[in-house]
């Protein structure tokens, strides 16, 4: 297959890499796209391009929590000037109601539901009419459970809803921490809320990409005489059996052995060497997941620490059982002059 200087062009602006990497990996993978990402990620030559920063949808996102319910909703439109339009924005908020308040689970749903006397699908013709530009209603979802909690970001790009078990906690206490930890979601992203989410197949895909890419920052900090990254044998607790961890327990009393450290005092220490070797080990957990991520307001413990230490404080168990975050234009690859035909293609 010729490998074009615009699929060349392409690669390197999803992924970062340079331009002669870029098409030696079309190349060696038959000028597959896909395959070339992973390429250059296996070799830690990807720059890990945030695809959401080259994204040209606008628009917004809104949530509303009504009790233990919570609705998250993504409308687009062609430019950011309509997205700050007060017709849209009442646009935005009338859906989010709609939606919640007639339980609807999907677009085809709502574009048949009626709302006002007429079907939705003829009040939002109606709507982009009068303000001028393509929009759709991209995605939406709606969670429950015994507490909800939401957050849209000040620009109305990103929001998140969680919702949780109070597990006999106050249920107005653990609303304050959904909040936050809504917030927390907002600025770090997570994907899932945990890696019980991964298969073992994606965690070992990732691992090898995760090790080529800080040892290709090895590379650099050695040159410029920093402290290099350590790296890991592992990436998630997917893969952290109890042999596993048994066996780094094993390791840290040895080592404790030989820096002559009483072994009355070993209980003392190894707690702090395992949460140092489960931190180290994690790494994949740390990036992509809600509970193993450090908390933005308390850097020195996880998520699942501090529901945990929260819990104990409430006197119950507080689960997550709910996580949803969208952020605008998330997911939608097509650049500005595309955009129009993209939202009118979902519209038919």
């Amino acid at each position: 297959m010729e490998i074009t200087a615009q699929m060349v062009k392409e690669l390197r602006e999803s992924t970062g890499a340079g331009m002669m990497d870029c098409k030696k990996a079309l190349v060696e993978v038959g000028g597959d796209m896909n395959k070339a990402v992973d390429y250059l990620r296996e070799k830690g030559l990807s720059k890990a391009a945030k695809k959401a920063d080259r994204l040209a949808a606008e628009g917004l996102v809104s949530v509303l929590v009504n009790g233990n319910t919570g609705t998250i909703v993504e409308i687009n439109s062609e430019t950011d000037f309509v997205a700050k339009n007060d017709k849209f924005i009442n646009l935005v908020a009338t859906t989010t109601e709609h939606i919640q308040k007639n339980g609807i689970k999907t677009t085809d749903e709502l574009a048949t539901s009626s709302l006002n006397g007429a079907k939705f699908e003829d009040y939002l013709k109606g709507e982009i009419a009068v303000i001028g530009e393509n929009l759709v209603v991209r995605r939406f979802e709606t969670i429950s459970d015994e507490v909800v909690a939401g957050y849209v970001h000040s620009n109305g790009k990103v929001a998140v809803l969680i919702s949780a078990k109070a597990g006999g906690c106050d249920a107005g206490k653990v609303g304050e921490l959904l909040k936050n930890l809504c917030m927390h979601a907002a600025a770090m992203k997570p994907s899932v809320i945990s890696y019980k989410e991964f298969s073992k197949d994606f965690v070992e895909k990732e691992y090898v990409a995760l090790k080529a890419e800080l040892e290709k920052d090895n590379e650099e900090l050695k040159r410029l005489g920093k402290p290099l990254h350590h790296i890991p044998e592992y990436a998630s607790r997917v893969q952290l059996t109890d042999d596993v961890i048994a066996k780094a327990e094993a390791a840290i009393k040895e080592e404790l052995k030989k820096e002559g450290k009483p072994e009355k005092i070993w209980d003392k220490i190894l707690p702090g060497k395992l949460d140092r070797f489960l931190a180290d080990n994690t790494l994949l957990d740390q990036r992509l997941t809600l509970l193993g991520q450090f908390y933005v307001m308390d850097d020195k413990k996880t998520i699942a620490q501090v529901l945990e230490e929260r819990s104990r404080e409430l006197g119950g168990k507080i689960e997550i059982t709910g996580y949803v975050r969208f952020e605008v234009g998330e997911g939608l690859e097509k650049r500005a002059d595309d955009f129009a035909a993209e939202v009118a293609a979902q519209i038919g």
